[in-house]
């Protein structure tokens, strides 16, 4: 009886001591956390649309659940910009929501790797980044490899470069952010430079949200030509699944093509097509929702030109602002003059362009044989000129004006 109390009694003074520290999780090789990273990337984005592929199977009355299979690979190759032929036809569209879903899936991979890791190193980093990008990419090889059978073919190099690609992109950016290398480097890098970047970013983004507030307009404009297409495809509940899905991985494809529409150069929907502010010519299109917000053949209104003028200046104007803020909090804004932050502002509107014309680059290609070879904004290099001297003006202009606003009072004193 006496042992029991002085048991309880020694657990009685050991409760209001300070909580045990949680045992530490050792860190796992660099090798095998990129390896099992990129690895669960990888299915998670095949899963994904082998499991749409199967849901569009179910609702179709032809075909197979292995063909359904391959059928969601294939889209998942495309959205790494592995071009596949059917049939002797290209299909090199990418579908970019798919892409960006991928990309995230990578972010968090990379993420994943330099936390169960704990690498830290600049030798660790470059080996977890390497062969977390090979890793990815050789599944992307296999899985080509695995579904080139009979008419369908994909081609396993452009796969594995596609995929490795996006990789080292996506998945270094998450191995450099969880390790703390990221800012490391952000505080290494020229202020100037360091505050271009986000205002870059900011221009962007400007111009890509005017693109989908106009591309969202003219949908629900033509909202009529919506229902009369669904109408037309009698798709289903099952069906309308699938189709929903098509139709959120080529919106961001959509987005881009109006981003070349404000640009002037405008974009096409087929061989010998042209959409642009200065006219339309398109013909019959498929009957997909998402080309009902297209304008109809002839002229088109005025304010579309307009629109060509005023959204590469706004969008320059709100990179000058980020500069200006960004610049005038530093300590050393006192040293500069008006001229610096004006480069600045222009200099932050051209790594814009460049990021434009990147994204139109990689949302167009060949949907098909014959008319149906060229989607997506042809001449994207003058779109993205035009846009980037456009920018460069109202970046000048705005970063500028605020920086000589600012000093003017220390003058006056």
């Amino acid at each position: 009886m006496s042992e029991l109390s002085e048991r309880t009694t020694s657990r009685a003074h050991q409760a209001p001591g300070p909580a045990q520290p949680a045992p530490t999780v050792p860190p796992r090789p660099v090798v095998l956390a990129a390896v099992v990273g990129a690895g669960t990337c990888l299915l998670a984005g095949l899963l994904a649309c082998a499991a749409v592929a199967v849901i569009g199977w179910l609702a179709a009355t032809f075909g197979g659940a292995s063909g359904a299979v391959r059928a969601g690979a294939s889209v998942w190759l495309l959205a790494h910009k592995a071009g596949v032929s059917l049939e002797g036809a290209s299909i090199t569209v990418a579908p970019l929501g798919l892409t960006a879903f991928a990309a995230w899936c990578l972010y968090r991979g990379g993420r994943f790797t330099a936390r169960i890791s704990a690498a830290d190193r600049g030798k660790d980093l470059l080996v977890a980044a390497g062969v977390f990008a090979a890793t990815y990419g050789f599944g992307a090889l296999i899985i080509a490899l695995l579904t080139s059978e009979g008419a369908l073919k994909v081609s396993p190099l452009l796969a594995f470069l596609g995929a490795a690609s996006l990789a080292i992109v996506a998945g270094s950016a998450g191995i450099l952010v969880e390790s703390g290398a990221a800012a490391d480097l952000a505080d290494a890098t020229p202020t100037g430079l360091r505050d271009a970047v986000p205002a870059a970013a900011a221009a962007a983004l400007t111009v890509i949200g005017v693109a989908s507030l106009l591309y969202g307009v003219l949908l629900a404009v033509r909202f009529s030509r919506v229902t009369a297409m669904l109408d037309l495809l009698d798709t289903g509940v099952v069906g309308a699944v699938v189709l929903f899905a098509i139709c959120l991985g080529l919106l961001p494809n959509l987005v881009l093509y109006f981003v070349g529409f404000l640009a002037g150069p405008g974009f096409q929907l087929g061989v010998g097509t042209s959409i642009a502010p200065t006219g339309v010519d398109v013909g019959n299109l498929p009957a997909v929702p998402l080309l009902a917000a297209v304008p109809s053949d002839g002229g088109t209104p005025t304010y579309f030109l307009v629109l060509t003028a005023i959204v590469p200046l706004l969008a320059g104007a709100v990179a000058g602002l980020v500069v200006a803020r960004r610049g005038l909090a530093a300590p050393e804004s006192d040293a500069l003059g008006w001229d610096a932050f004006a480069l600045r502002g222009a200099m932050s509107a051209l790594l814009a362009s460049v990021g434009l014309l990147i994204l139109m680059l990689l949302a167009g290609g060949s949907a098909g044989p014959g008319r149906m070879a060229d989607f997506g904004v042809s001449s994207a290099l003058p779109a993205a000129g035009l846009l980037g001297a456009g920018m460069a003006i109202g970046g000048a202009v705005a970063a500028g004006v605020l920086a000589a606003r600012r000093k003017a009072p220390d003058h006056i004193e």
